[in-house]
């Protein structure tokens, strides 16, 4: 029998998700990171640097950076980790990676890049002191076995930080909903003259596990001491475990 997933509020074959996916991102690459200015006002921004600051990496460590895409977070790990540390930026997705890639090396500061599938990742156990995923597990297929991936290859003692969508204030859910189901579409539209997408984009928003739900599969894969933090009302959560 065929297991199944969705894609975003549609019901798909697992075989067809990552596929479906890739789709989405060659499609919205190009104007990604404008639209991501235009979507959160510029907030994504303090969002990512929030994530670094309670990653707790320091000079010399190593960092993985999954779904890295357009290189945002890399770009400030490698601002903390210096000259003697390492990161990697990675992707599922070419497009949105040579976009990341490209944007590293004109800004002067190439980095590892590689393009692979965090739920089958090419590094050594116990390798990064930091691994981060950011808005990226929501598209994933299986999302325990690409934690139970991240959690592989940390050293003991690392920290896994995901950052992510999830659940409002239910007080504003109304007014997020008309945002994201009508509102975005538009955007999505007019700026990357692609709505699908976004429509998309909006709709795995809504299937991704809730803040708690996410903390106990963390903690379910092997992750210790897990929290989160809710950012602008629930809009964004990021969560923090370690590796014992």
């Amino acid at each position: 029998m065929t297991k199944t997933t969705h894609f975003g509020f549609d019901t798909v074959s697992e075989d067809e998700k990552a596929g479906k996916v890739a789709g989405v991102f060659h499609s919205v690459a190009e104007r990604y990171n404008l639209m991501n200015d235009v979507m959160s006002v510029g907030l994504h921004r303090l969002w990512k640097r929030f994530a670094i600051e309670v990653s707790g990496i320091k000079k010399g460590d190593k960092v993985l950076d999954i779904a890295g895409g357009t290189g945002d977070l890399s770009a400030l790990f490698l601002q903390k980790v210096g000259k003697s540390g390492e990161v990697w930026l990675t992707d599922i997705n070419n497009s949105m990676l040579a976009i990341g890639r490209d944007r590293m090396i004109d800004a002067g500061t190439p980095t590892p890049v590689a393009q692979c599938d965090a739920e089958k990742l090419p590094f050594p156990d116990n390798y990064f002191n930091c691994v981060s995923v950011a808005f990226g597990l929501r598209n994933m297929t299986h999302k325990d076995i690409a934690l139970k991936e991240m959690l592989r290859v940390i050293k003991p003692g690392g920290t896994l930080i995901v950052l992510e969508f999830s659940r409002i204030w239910k007080p504003l859910q109304p007014a997020y909903d008309a945002y994201s189901f009508k509102l975005l579409p538009t955007m999505g539209k007019v700026i990357a003259n692609d709505a699908e997408s976004y429509r998309y984009l909006a709709e795995s928003i809504r299937m991704h596990p809730s803040q708690p739900e996410l903390k106990e599969l963390m903690e379910q894969v092997g992750f210790e001491r897990v929290e989160y933090f809710n950012l602008t009302v629930g809009i964004v959560a990021l969560h923090r475990g370690y590796k014992f």
